[in-house]
């Protein structure tokens, strides 16, 4: 007999969410994170952490929210604008903060390791970000306004 538990129900939804384009990114986000985090937490100076852990839990919640698809569920949040304004502050807060953990992390190289994932994760925010767009640029040519010109 099948196992209909919800445990392999959500073990189903995660296994085949991760093979869609959004999840492959929002999982390598969460994984980029947790790499950064553990780079900036063995440095002498641990204070670009709360970074990584901000960007780390609210991609997991994207995450869960769209394996689960609690986004069709929950109307009252634009969940594609809400996405988009989180890659977009992940993508500026990781360069930021990696750009000043590279130049200023002199003879600390767990600092400038974590500076230098938190670069290539400023970039994969920045990709997210750019398909978001995308994603709502196309959806907003469907949902556009017709033009009769009869009054």
């Amino acid at each position: 007999m099948a196992d209909t538990s919800p445990a392999a129900n959500c073990m189903d939804k995660l296994k085949s969410y991760v093979k869609t384009p959004k999840g492959v990114i929002l999982a390598a986000e969460i994984l980029i994170s947790l790499i950064i985090l553990i780079c900036y937490a063995s440095s002498s100076y641990g204070g670009y952490t709360a970074v990584a852990i901000c960007t780390m839990i609210i991609a997991m919640i994207y995450f869960g929210v769209f394996m689960m698809e609690m986004d069709k569920q929950i109307l009252f949040i634009n969940w594609l604008w809400s996405d988009l304004i989180r890659a977009g502050i992940g993508a500026g807060l990781y360069i930021i903060t990696s750009l000043i953990a590279v130049i200023g992390g002199k003879g600390d190289g767990a600092l400038i390791a974590g500076g230098v994932f938190g670069l290539l994760a400023g970039i994969l925010f920045a990709y997210d970000a750019y398909t978001i767009y995308l994603q709502f640029k196309s959806g907003s040519q469907h949902a556009a306004a017709g033009t009769d010109d009869t009054v």
